[in-house]
């Protein structure tokens, strides 16, 4: 209430039977008919009804003792939720107990279908799901590192692992410009021209396109030829060009003997150039990105036959006009937190090399039998060892190839996804951190469109007044934690209001593992106490009596770098792994060894 009542005003009060209507007490469960299981093509199961989950519980009342809190699963999961909290209130719990609660059915019927993406970028939840029914299965992403490098260790026969691998050919060209910040006017054309010839030069079966490349060609080795570069450096250029993009006419075996300098003058340049125009095509237009395989490398060199063609067309200056996007293309190319994204197309499986079938093992899919199976539940995309960047790009591009399969899926809405973006204001920001990719347009359209295809967002963020307006206000319920700033408590009031000032004033008071929940997948606004996690995130607060105090000689129980046994003193204080003294005074600390 934002107001108090006047004196002698009439008071009512809750009976046990408005309690349990408003707490769901007695329709969590519904039974599933005969009739809906032979519509669904499944034969119906003897003895009791089987039943499904209506609502799932995720805490305990604090004002109204002995009453759980419940979530109606429908009105919660089909639509976008929004967890906030300052850093240490619970968020990551809260998250963790919600997709536990959703899977804690003993009964015949449990959330097979269900499919949970978890973005992760600290790297708290593999260790959370690990204890989920043995019919739910998981698989785990490792995202950073080197992509070539065995998959880790599953931790149980319920779990699939593999290094992340991205397709570099299936990110959009609005997604190559952010990655590669390139400008409006001027880098931005040549950037689509040398991705349409990247595609183009590696698409080798389109023989009615050949005239278009000797056009592309030949117009480069026009511009070469006629520049005032020495005659062995132009021969040097002509011969990278007809290396990397050869034509049926123009290639190395063909003019080999054409481009043959002596006593440092290439013999038969006017020959060349007349043979050259004759290939030259009137009204030309580049061919558009199709997004079809290339090799990362082959981009670069494409960046130079495009900026070739736009010399040769009187364009003088475009090279320094662009030298920035080719700095920043170069940078991608070398650091190894990207490579993740430069590998060759020859060393991925058939199958991954389309986007649909791609988006199809990622969401835990596979063909048995030449039907769709499901064969993970819980997705787990850990990027705790990747950049700021990396987080922006396996992001935005994931969560976009997601949801077009999604929007193209016939019939429509048949797959909810339900998507985890944990931290999510490191990448679905209000303002541009000026990483590699601004994920926040990829997610502001999810968030206004996703429900038609079944495609839902749970928001987790500890700064909700640097998070998307836009994603913010899309939010059918929100769970908020104690949140103490002044900029968030009023960036939460002018997006929800559901709740009135004197509730907003109680959230920076919220003691830890406490929430307020309101939306509508409940009947009132309601303050409770998350259930407990079991397992717990990797999220626990550090324990720094403990640490600190302890007897002489105990060694620090952390791993900070890779150790080999040759790296070690000749008189280690315990063994390796770490050894405590069974006479400390203190317990040591839990901790768990590195994967």
């Amino acid at each position: 209430m934002s107001v108090f009542p006047t004196l002698y005003s009439d008071a009512l009060y809750a009976t046990d039977a408005d309690l349990d209507r408003i707490f769901e007490v007695n329709c969590a469960e519904e039974d599933i008919s005969e009739q809906e299981e032979l519509d669904n093509g499944d034969e119906p199961l003897p003895g009791p009804r089987p039943t499904r989950m209506r609502a799932i519980d995720i805490g305990r009342s604090v004002v109204f003792s002995g009453y759980d809190v419940k979530v109606r699963v429908d009105s919660f999961f089909g639509g976008h939720v929004a967890v906030l909290g300052n850093t240490g209130s619970g968020k990551s719990c809260t998250v963790a107990t919600i997709v536990q609660s959703l899977f804690s059915k003993e009964t015949e019927y449990v959330a097979r279908g269900a499919t949970f993406v978890v973005l992760d970028v600290n790297g708290e939840y593999r260790k959370a799901f690990s204890k989920l029914p043995d019919s739910i299965r998981r698989l785990y992403l490792k995202v950073g590192g080197d992509p070539a490098a065995a998959a880790p260790e599953p931790l149980d026969d319920r779990e699939k692992t593999s290094t992340f691998r991205l397709p570099h050919w299936f990110m959009s060209v609005e997604e190559w410009e952010l990655l590669l910040r390139a400008s409006e006017r001027t880098q931005r054309p040549v950037l689509r021209a040398a991705l349409g010839l990247a595609s183009l030069f590696s698409n080798r079966s389109a023989e009615k396109l050949e005239a278009l490349r000797d056009h592309i060609v030949a117009s480069c080795i026009i511009q070469i030829l006629q520049s005032d570069a020495s005659t062995p450096s132009k021969k040097d250029h002509i011969t990278a060009i007809l290396l990397s993009f050869p034509t049926n006419n123009l290639s190395m075996n063909t003019m080999r003997n054409v481009i043959t300098v002596g006593f440092g003058e290439m013999k038969r340049v006017e020959a060349l150039l007349g043979e050259l125009q004759k290939l030259l095509i009137d009204n030309v237009i580049l061919p558009d990105y199709r997004q079809a395989e290339f090799r990362f490398d082959d981009l670069g060199k494409a960046l130079d036959l495009a900026l070739l063609y736009e010399e040769a067309h009187g364009n003088r200056q475009i090279r320094d006009y662009c030298s920035q996007m080719l700095t920043r293309f170069n940078w991608v190319r070398e650091r190894e937190e990207f490579a993740f994204l430069r590998a060759d197309p020859a060393t991925y499986p058939v199958g991954d090399r389309r986007p649909d079938l791609f988006v199809e093992k990622f969401l835990g899919l596979g063909w048995s039998g030449g039907d769709l199976a499901k064969t993970a539940q819980v997705v787990v995309v850990d990027m705790n060892d990747a950049e700021d960047e990396v987080v922006a790009v396996t992001s935005a591009v994931m969560s976009r190839l997601v949801f077009e399969v999604l929007r193209k899926a016939e019939p429509r809405n048949r797959l909810p996804v339900n998507l985890v973006l944990e931290e999510a204001h490191r990448y679905v920001a209000e303002r541009s951190a000026g990483h590699a990719i601004d994920a926040a347009h990829v997610f502001e359209r999810i968030a206004k469109e996703g429900r038609k295809y079944g495609l839902f967002l749970i928001v987790a963020s500890q700064r909700p007044s640097e998070l998307s307006k836009t994603v913010l206000s899309q939010c059918s319920n929100y769970v908020i934690h104690r949140i103490q700033n002044p900029d968030d408590l009023s960036h939460i009031r002018q997006m929800t209001p559901f709740i009135s000032d004197t509730v907003l004033k109680r959230l920076p008071s919220l003691p830890k593992q406490h929430a307020l929940i309101f939306g509508n997948a409940v009947n009132m606004p309601t303050t409770f106490k998350v259930r407990d996690a079991d397992p717990r995130p990797k999220s626990d607060d550090a324990e720094i009596s403990r640490l600190w105090y302890h007897r002489e000689g105990r060694p620090v129980p952390i791993y900070l770098s890779a150790v080999s046994e040759d790296l070690l003193c000749d008189d280690p204080p315990g063994d390796y792994p770490f050894e405590y003294d069974p006479a400390d005074e203190q317990d040591p600390p839990d901790w768990d060894p590195p994967e």
